[in-house]
């Protein structure tokens, strides 16, 4: 009896403690993450300076090597559960994706170096969806990858260009969503492409991408309902700016309410600490692999709480691991083989000293400029014919968007080839799929010319720092103050060794002139339209004037474009293509030896600003209205209309006002 009272008095307490033996315990995990690593294997530095295998001697930030190195001692600093992830944008940037098609070289990597989910970015599909298929595919036949998740694909049941990645959706070797399940918890994943990475990914054709909120709020109600999910992580390609009008997300954060956490990547963000937005946790580590972040969570009661985080500066303090680097290292002896032994040029081959640093930034700059001279120099070297003028070019233009890395003098001033390379790596052939992007060439009226420039004036503050254009062969000024679409007051062609010349911007000009520029931001003529409703409307021409409009509008935006390519061999069938990163190193090559050292040097022209955009703020009516369009006038016309209607109000006010008075002195 004695025993069986024991037993009761047992079993009483343990009920009364069960509660707070299983609600109110706290389960601990950790997110290990990283966004927008672009193939920068071998860090942001002049690669001949990268030392991963020692510390304290260079200054290259970022290195896969080294990130490897992070993962691994955070996770042995822990004895709760890690998942290591990655938002998207881990393609495109270094020779290394040259090959990645047939090696997979960042998706192998990943998987070894311990990541667990990632999806897919804007980027990812720069080598077009049947490219990111086979890079996907060789991954699986060479070794694995991460689980990836993507929800947004809209596939084309018309156009058989997505059918291979299709079929990775159907096999099941991309997912919308996944579940894992750490220590009893269940954790949903699935993730987007935003609006923003979604409208500069124009080598997704024929895909289309959803809705972010719209899919966003599907796979909650399918991870919450359907899979009993206690926490929801979304891998979001979306990004977060400091308008919060354009955060996309944190707008997804109000908007689609049930994501715990957002692991955010497109926007270069480097966040040194979570955004709570409502009970959504948001991270995002920068970019190009700068960063790694560590998320310390807790999931106790049905909520999840923030415990701890760091942002992580991966840099020279911190040795690589040696047999990631070792595997790198074997990657560039296959770029050597197969890509630049046919150039008679090596990954590490200098090809130019620097005695400055050549950077990208948010206005006029020295490496834009040097970008944008190459690409003028280059066309009318191969496809200049003296005794026809109008085949000449007298401008080109590169956008800030395309420019993906500086130039940096580091230990010695050494350019690299592989250096150069990561300056302007993107892009791909349609005829042939070989990558880099061609030049192409069309003709402008000057008026045309100046609705180009106008995307400086107009549409970068609206769009970002992508949209920021270099140019080459014109410089012009303009007033921020004036309407909106029409700020460039001033214009000259030409160049600083030859002089410049004012520009006859006026619509009477019938005047062709060519210009040059790459086919990617060729494609966003038509995106510059759309977005001013054709207030900036601007259509490519040939030679003699004729418009090149599309007879197929829903057809692949690049179609209309390529037999604007310039040749650079008409004497074998097809186009020869100019591709940029040729362009460049070609460009560089031919500077003059300063010293006698075998070695071009770079020019001094080069060390900061030519004056070839100029902004000259004023509030002076002459400086506002002079030599307006019709979008200056229509504005103008439509301020005198509301200032003689306010006037007339005031008028007729005050006379009545008067009159009343007048009226209550008579009596």
């Amino acid at each position: 009896m004695k025993s069986l009272k024991k037993w009761l008095a047992t079993g009483f307490m343990a009920v009364l403690l069960f509660p707070c033996l299983v609600f109110g315990k706290e389960t601990r995990f950790t997110i290990i993450h990283t966004n927008d690593m672009h193939s920068h294997l071998l860090g942001l530095s002049p690669n001949l300076d990268y030392s991963p295998l020692k510390t304290g001697d260079d200054t290259t930030v970022g290195g896969w090597a080294r990130i490897a190195t992070v993962i691994k001692s955070e996770k042995a600093k822990r004895t709760n559960s890690t998942l290591v992830l990655d938002a998207g944008d881990f393609l495109m940037g270094s020779f290394f994706h040259m090959i990645s098609r047939e090696e997979a070289v960042e998706l192998r990597l990943m998987k070894e170096m311990g990541y667990d989910v990632i999806t897919l970015g804007n980027h990812e599909f720069d080598l077009m969806p049947k490219g990111l298929a086979q890079i996907i595919t060789s991954a699986q036949q060479k070794g694995g990858l991460p689980e990836i998740v993507f929800s947004s694909a809209i596939f084309n049941q018309e156009n058989a260009e997505d059918d291979t990645f299709e079929e990775l959706f159907k096999k099941g070797i991309i997912k919308p969503y996944i579940v894992k399940e750490i220590r009893g918890i269940r954790i949903g994943f699935f993730g987007i492409m935003g609006k923003d990475a979604a409208s500069v990914a124009p080598f997704a054709f024929p895909v289309k991408f959803k809705n972010p909120i719209e899919v966003s709020r599907e796979m909650i109600k399918i991870l919450k309902e359907k899979e009993k999910v206690d926490l929801v992580v979304c891998l979001s390609h979306s990004g977060l700016v400091e308008d919060k009008s354009r955060s996309e997300d944190e707008k997804l954060a109000k908007e689609a309410p049930g994501i715990d956490i957002i692991v955010s990547g497109h926007t270069h963000t480097k966040l040194a600490t979570p955004l709570i937005v409502d009970k959504t946790i948001i991270v995002q580590a920068y970019a190009h692999g700068k960063n790694v972040g560590v998320l310390d969570l807790a999931y106790e009661n049905g909520q999840v709480k923030l415990k701890g985080y760091d942002l992580i500066d991966i840099d020279d303090r911190i040795q690589g691991n040696e047999k990631i680097q070792k595997k790198i290292e074997s990657y560039i002896d296959l770029i050597n083989q197969r890509i630049l032994k046919d150039h008679q040029l090596a990954f590490y081959q200098v090809l130019a000293k620097t005695d400055f640093d050549l950077t990208s930034v948010t206005d006029e700059s020295n490496l834009g400029n040097l970008i944008a001279d190459s690409l003028r120099w280059a066309v009318n070297r191969v496809d200049y014919d003296k005794n026809d003028p109008v085949s000449r070019v007298v401008v080109a233009i590169e956008s800030n968007g395309a420019i993906r890395a500086d130039l940096l003098r580091g230990k010695t001033g050494n350019v690299a080839l592989c250096d150069l390379f990561r300056a302007v790596p993107l892009g791909i052939s349609r005829d042939d799929d070989s990558l880099g992007y061609p030049i192409i060439t069309c003709y402008f009226h000057g008026h045309e010319i100046k609705k180009v420039l106008e995307v400086v004036t107009s549409i970068y503050p609206k769009k970002g720092n992508k949209f920021f254009l270099q140019v080459s062969g014109v410089k012009f000024k303009y007033n921020p103050n004036r309407m909106i679409f029409d700020r460039v007051t001033d214009i000259a062609i030409g160049s600083e060794e030859e002089g410049y010349v004012p520009l006859d911007y006026s619509e009477s000009n019938k005047t062709l002139y060519r210009a040059a520029v790459n086919l990617y931001n060729a494609t966003f003529l038509n995106y510059v339209g759309r977005f001013t409703y054709k207030v900036l409307n601007i259509v490519p021409k040939d030679r003699k004037g004729n418009p090149i409009v599309s007879e197929k509008p829903k057809g692949n935006p690049f179609d209309l474009l390529l037999p604007l390519r310039v040749d650079v061999d008409k004497k074998k069938p097809g186009i020869q293509e100019l591709k940029q990163w040729v362009v460049l190193m070609d460009y560089v090559r031919n500077f003059p030896d300063k010293n006698g050292d075998g070695i071009p040097d770079i020019p001094d022209k080069y060390k900061g600003k030519l004056g070839r955009i100029v902004k000259e703020p004023s509030w002076n009516p002459v400086s506002l209205l002079s030599h307006g369009t019709y979008v200056t006038w229509i504005a103008f016309g439509a301020i005198v209309i509301i200032l003689l209607v306010v006037g007339s109000v005031i008028y007729l006010l005050v006379r009545k006002v008067k009159r009343m008075a007048q009226t209550k002195k008579a009596f």
